[in-house]
């Protein structure tokens, strides 16, 4: 009784785990779908029937191995499928500090194979695309506010919580990447 009590246990943890790696890969097909949708001229795109966002930007991070859409807002439901752009921060692409946040262990794995230089690619509704540059990377705490961008600047932040391979979600430190157009 207890062996199986325990098989049982851990083949409801496993599933759990694996549960948001599927979610996550099988929302960025969808929200692929959309981002066409969106390049066609359609706004507001909805990638399934009840999504309560849709997709505003994607994003490339070549040498990282990341394509990701980019979705309106960055609730917790938002980056359960996909990286969020933070309400109140400059639009993809435009003027001012774009920040995007993901899970470290889905969308923003990825964030940890960055380096200085390396491009970030980002591609707006419009079909208009602003490469980004590398500057850094910080790690900080959650409560601390992101800076702007210099002024006339044109500044891409990534957000995701830090470590990488810490066992509870959230915590209190984020993974920063700070990268500029144009410099």
């Amino acid at each position: 009784m207890v062996e199986t009590t325990l098989i049982a246990a851990s083949v409801f943890l496993l599933g759990q785990g694996a549960w948001i790696h599927a979610k996550a890969a099988l929302s960025q097909v969808l929200l692929h779908r959309a981002w066409g949708r969106t390049l066609a001229g359609e706004r507001q795109v909805r990638p399934w029937p009840w999504a309560d966002t849709w997709p505003v930007a994607r994003l490339r991070l070549p040498s990282a191995g990341g394509d990701f859409i980019v979705l309106a807002g960055a609730t917790g439901r938002t980056l359960a499928f996909g990286p969020g752009h933070l309400d109140g921060s400059a639009a993809p692409g435009g003027p001012g500090n774009c920040v995007l946040s993901a899970h470290r262990d889905t969308q923003f794995a990825c964030l940890r194979r960055l380096r200085p230089g390396d491009a970030a690619i980002l591609e707006t509704s419009d079909g208009r695309q602003t490469t980004y540059r590398v500057q850094g990377f910080a790690v900080v705490d959650r409560k601390r506010r992101i800076p702007d961008a210099a002024p006339g600047g044109c500044d891409l932040t990534l957000v995701t919580c830090y470590p990488f391979d810490a066992i509870a979600p959230g915590g209190p430190q984020r993974y920063v990447v700070r990268a500029s157009a144009g410099r």
